[in-house]
């Protein structure tokens, strides 16, 4: 049965088939569900979880049930790599989604490749599908359209100069790497460049070297995990009054409560329409899918929905319509990939996915939402 494109996986749970039968359809899973990536990893792995049984509720998929294997990889790429050799050897599943960061995905990837499975990256790294990479695709943003969007705001201002400071972790650097590649175009000058390490409680010493550099008019900060939340804390306590710009990889609200709320007041970061629902007119096409998504997540965790559990439940709703379209219970996983990179106008959280040969993203900049933090909580900036 072929799934329209603009319903959300809420929409899809509703035409997939008759009553579960006794086979299943394995998917695997390897997430950093705890250490530094824990506050992304978590809601992701939750999401899934959630996904499925509701999935499974409704009747499964082509009449068969999912079956969810999810192991906890702590974020480290090791263990990600050996998750993945046993999700295609042992569990057998028909693809794999995961890969909480950047360093995690790429070493999942050697191994979908390597096998020939589908695999669908929840990280934000460029290099994750730049170059393509025939079984892999992902679904965040990559760091590289989030410096273009926030360098069109900066533009926009009439900001040309600022100080960046950067974590050294997979996600930081590259970001780091992406927005320096791009700020000719935008006619952006990085004026200071500082660094930290993920174990560092205390920016301080880079924060007032930024601040002592002649004529720096911003704050970019790229970075995940507790990192991005001390340099909030550490920029406010020297009194920085200049704008401040954080990445798309603390858009959640883990970042607002780490840093205290009054702390973030006024940060400008790029988001999703998942972080401002209530905010989406009513002729916004991804408003019906992520208020559907945010009131099944709160109201089974309670707990506010991110942007990350947001990038888990778009992989699967992008796996459940390929694996519908595909029309067989039991893929062949190269039939599998070639829905997949078939998947034309679906609807996400994050925004709509139209995949192509040459293109394992499938989203464009106007995905992405310019938010800022007020109040303690998100709003699009006008």
């Amino acid at each position: 049965m072929s799934t329209p494109k603009s319903l959300a996986l809420a929409a899809i749970l509703l035409a997939m088939g008759s009553p579960a039968a006794l086979a299943q359809i394995r998917i695997g899973a390897t997430l950093a569900e705890t250490g530094p990536a824990g506050a992304l990893g978590d809601p992701e792995a939750k999401t899934l979880r959630l996904l499925v049984e509701q999935i499974n509720a409704a009747g499964g998929v082509l009449g068969e049930p999912l079956e969810l294997v999810l192991y906890d990889d702590g974020g480290d790429p090791n263990n990600a790599r050996t998750y993945a050799t046993r999700l295609v050897e042992h569990d057998e599943v028909v693809a794999i989604i995961g890969g909480t960061t950047t360093g995690t995905s790429l070493a999942i990837r050697s191994v979908a490749e390597d096998e020939e499975i589908p695999f669908i990256s929840l990280a934000g790294g460029i290099e994750i599908i730049d170059p393509v990479h025939p079984f892999t695709f992902k679904t965040p943003h990559t760091d590289r359209m989030a410096c273009e969007k926030l360098f069109e705001d900066m533009q926009a201002q009439g900001i040309t100069r600022i100080g960046m400071i950067s974590g050294t972790d997979g996600f930081g650097a590259s970001m780091r790497n992406q927005c320096l590649d791009v700020t000719a175009g935008y006619g952006i000058e990085i004026a200071a460049d500082e660094r930290y390490a993920p174990g560092d409680a205390d920016m301080v010493p880079q924060l007032t070297n930024i601040r002592n550099t002649e004529g720096v008019q911003a704050v970019l900060n790229p970075g995940f995990g507790a990192g991005p939340a001390i340099v909030t804390r550490n920029y406010r306590q020297l009194g920085i009054e200049l704008p401040f710009y954080q990445s798309h990889g603390v858009a959640g609200q883990a970042y607002i409560d780490l840093s205290g709320a009054e702390n973030a007041e006024g940060v400008r970061l790029p988001g999703t329409a998942l972080l401002i629902a209530d905010q989406l007119t009513e002729d916004d096409a991804q408003r019906a899918v992520v208020t559907a998504y945010r009131d099944a997540y709160v109201g089974r965790y309670n707990e506010p929905v991110s942007t990350f559990g947001g990038y888990a439940h778009d992989a699967l709703a992008i796996l459940v319509d390929a694996i519908t379209r595909n029309g067989e219970a039991d893929p062949d996983p190269v039939d599998l990939r070639d829905a997949i990179e078939a998947t034309a106008g679906l609807v996400g959280t994050t925004g709509t996915y139209s995949f192509a040969a040459d293109d394992h993203l499938g989203l464009d900049l106007t995905a992405f939402r310019l938010l800022q933090i007020q109040g303690g909580t998100w709003s699009e900036t006008p």
